[in-house]
């Protein structure tokens, strides 16, 4: 089987090169976002993958996970249906840590899409297989440091990411489950906690070693956090309008709406799924041929 290097050998080079440069067109760009999008069963998937990656369940369980810690360890924190006039301070806060960590992330990530829209795309390479592949885009301006400079950014980035998804899978199952969780708990006082954490990253680590396409792996994992995501966001929209659950701190209007807003979005996307691939299995299955 002919991948896209065997019909394209520089291409990668030559495009990085060209974003480097900054003489990617903004028709090139818009080419390659929109040219090939209309409906359709890919589409639908790229949609909730795009969702999922957004609003990925994991955040709803590490962000207020880490904040029931936080509170569990700083003696001068409360609830703040207990310590009401709290709320204005730790509501603001958190209120901007939010704004700045997605106004953040969303920005990289439309710099990411829009270049390789602007590049890969609009060039016909949509099959990349494999990390070093991808690590020849930056031949051109890291030259000999090509595969060390991809390999320090996947290894930051993993650093990063490890302690978050596994944590937040281990916070998860062990509030589900009633274990002891939390990360300022020595091993010892948290077995089944830390011990999720160690299962979940060798697991991880294990999926490199048996063939597993990266790049596929990743748009998957990114659809079923779209499709886990819905219900989870359900739950979470109807808890925040209940007054014996939250007391006086029920979402106000605008961002009721938002929020139904989103969580109806990704139903519909999740539903165009299943009715152009006629079931989930069938949907699926379609894609990966």
């Amino acid at each position: 089987m002919r991948s896209w290097r065997d019909d394209h050998p520089d291409a990668l080079p030559v495009l990085a090169a060209r974003i480097a440069r900054r003489r990617a067109s903004r028709g090139t760009a818009h080419k390659g976002l929109l040219g090939q999008l209309g409906p359709g069963l890919i589409t639908s998937f790229t949609v909730v993958a795009v969702l999922g990656t957004t609003i990925t369940p994991y955040c709803f369980f590490w962000q207020s996970s880490q904040e029931a810690e936080d509170e569990r360890v700083d003696p001068t924190a409360h609830a703040l249906i207990d310590a009401p006039e709290q709320a204005l301070v730790e509501i603001s806060r958190m209120r901007f840590d939010t704004y700045i960590g997605m106004g953040y992330s969303n920005v990289i990530s439309l710099f990411i899409i829009v270049a390789t829209a602007a590049t890969l795309n609009a060039h016909g390479i949509t099959n990349i297989q494999t990390s070093a592949q991808a690590a020849e885009a930056l031949r051109p301006i890291a030259g000999a440091f090509t595969f060390a400079l991809f390999a320090t950014g996947i290894i930051g980035i993993g650093l990063l990411a490890v302690p978050v998804l596994a944590g937040s899978g281990a916070y998860a199952l062990g509030e589900a489950l009633g274990w002891t969780t939390g990360l300022d708990r020595q091993p010892l006082d948290a077995k089944a906690f830390y011990g999720t954490i160690a299962v979940s990253t060798l697991i991880g680590i294990g999926i490199n070693f048996i063939g597993l396409d990266p790049i596929k792996a990743l748009f998957w994992s990114a659809v079923i956090n779209g499709v886990v995501a819905v219900p989870v966001k359900v739950i979470i929209m109807l808890m925040a309008m209940r007054r014996d659950v939250v007391w006086r701190f029920v979402l106000p209007r605008p961002l009721w709406a938002m929020g139904w807003l989103c969580t109806g979005t990704m139903a519909v996307g999740w539903g165009s799924c299943l009715q152009l691939g006629e079931g989930p299995g069938r949907a699926c299955w379609a894609v990966l041929e």
